[in-house]
């Protein structure tokens, strides 16, 4: 237990140092990192279905300004090896991963206050010429303790955590489980809907109802409807860049 603990506390730090030091990989997003949760643990199926659903779950989360988010990849990497070393099922995952990823949020709200000290303490150094202090407090103080606010939390979590989850989940009595399992459902429906809230359009309504019918209608599965979709996408972005680029494209005799 003591070398999975401290490999997933690695990919936490891994994860959230990608969009912060690495550029930007998606390795923070719930599908790759319950994925990876999975390999390492040794149950690659379970954590690629975990990782679906929670993906689906924080479609519509997105960072604005300073704000903190849930935290969907502290909660993806410990609920996921909840799922895998407790043999609970992805229902309980998902209902596990909720209050996680608040408490993420809370632990970034608090990372966040401390490094905007830090920026006061670099302004400082930058005006009285120490450039290499400032790089240190960026590089290594800011890097440093996002590893920590990650690392430390996802260790303690399956080291200490692991059985206490394990025996909690087999006291689940069936009705209770049963509307786990229903709140489960509801919260990808959620994540749409978050999703819809922020890019949903009169233009892309259409779209919307031509995916719901088919999806009813068609018998066809996720897979072969994200398929088309991908394609109808391609054709219909193929149409609009050769009208764009038709209307930019001007005959030089008209400027005479």
């Amino acid at each position: 237990m003591l070398f999975q603990s401290i490999a997933l506390g690695l990919i936490g730090v891994f994860c959230i140092l990608d969009s912060r030091l690495l550029g930007r990989l998606n390795f923070e997003r719930p599908l790759i990192v319950s994925t990876l949760v999975g390999l390492v643990l040794g149950d690659l199926e379970k954590g690629l279905l975990v990782g679906a659903s929670l993906e689906l779950i924080s479609l519509g989360l997105v960072n604005i300004g300073a704000a903190a988010p849930p935290d969907m990849n502290m909660a993806s990497i410990i609920a996921t090896a909840f799922a895998i070393l407790s043999g609970a099922n992805v229902e309980a995952a998902l209902t596990i991963a909720i209050p996680i990823s608040v408490l993420g949020q809370m632990l970034g709200i608090l990372m966040r206050t401390i490094l905007s000290n830090l920026t006061h303490r670099a302004d400082k150094l930058i005006e009285e010429g120490n450039y290499g202090s400032t790089r240190r407090i960026h590089i290594v103080w800011g890097t440093g303790l996002y590893a920590l606010m990650y690392f430390v939390p996802i260790f303690l979590a399956i080291y200490f955590g692991t059985d206490l989850v394990k025996q909690i989940v087999e006291l689940i009595p069936a009705w209770l489980t049963n509307g786990l399992t229903l709140a489960s459902k509801i919260l990808p429906a959620y994540g749409f809907a978050l999703l819809l809230n922020t890019m949903l359009t009169n233009k892309l309504i259409p779209f919307l109802l031509l995916g719901f019918f088919i999806t009813a209608y068609s018998g066809l599965s996720i897979i072969g409807i994200a398929a088309f979709a991908c394609i109808l996408a391609f054709v219909m972005s193929e149409i609009k860049f050769k009208s764009e680029r038709k209307q930019t494209v001007t005959d030089p005799l008209d400027d005479l």
